[in-house]
């Protein structure tokens, strides 16, 4: 498997757990599970893949530490990287930026030369609107653990079995 770091940014805990319970699935040593207020490039660019995790805050925002976390990307060299997006959302009490965080992630990333892996289709979701979705499909795995918590591990395995083929 590629070298792979996964990096989160969690307000609540919520985010940090799915970025362990992901790690532990992928078979990723804790020590390479980060909390992305410690990112910097060279740490970045350390590794052949990244798993990057975001909850949405307020009208579809990023989770803070992650303002300075995609910074610090945006001038890494992320050419030929392998990378994979999560993000953990409210589909109820916030149906219209559903996971918009992620969105926000894919779309500051996209042109960094860069592979993105991991799109999981929406429809097994009800939400209005996510920036995080497009053409039928997530740009990562997209989870609400504050309404659907039953469904999160069963999210993640799927999810992380489809990676591993991606990070062989």
């Amino acid at each position: 498997m590629k070298k792979t770091g996964i990096f989160y940014g969690s307000t609540t805990g919520t985010t940090e757990s799915v970025a362990r319970l992901i790690a532990e699935k992928l078979g990723v040593s804790p020590e390479d599970v980060h909390d992305v207020s410690k990112l910097d490039a060279a740490l970045a660019e350390s590794y052949e893949a990244l798993i990057l995790g975001t909850s949405t805050w307020g009208d579809g925002e990023l989770q803070d530490d992650w303002y300075d976390g995609i910074k610090v990307l945006k001038n890494a060299n992320l050419s030929g990287k392998t990378i994979a997006l999560f993000g953990c959302g409210d589909s109820e009490s916030y149906s219209d930026t559903f996971c918009d965080g992620m969105g926000i992630l894919f779309e500051d990333l996209k042109d960094s030369g860069c592979t993105f892996v991991g799109a999981v289709p929406d429809s097994d979701y009800t939400y209005a609107s996510s920036v995080a979705a497009a053409d039928g499909k997530f740009v990562g795995l997209a989870l609400d653990d504050v309404n659907e918590s039953d469904r999160t591990d069963a999210r993640v395995s799927a999810w992380t079995e489809i990676l591993k083929a991606d990070l062989a």
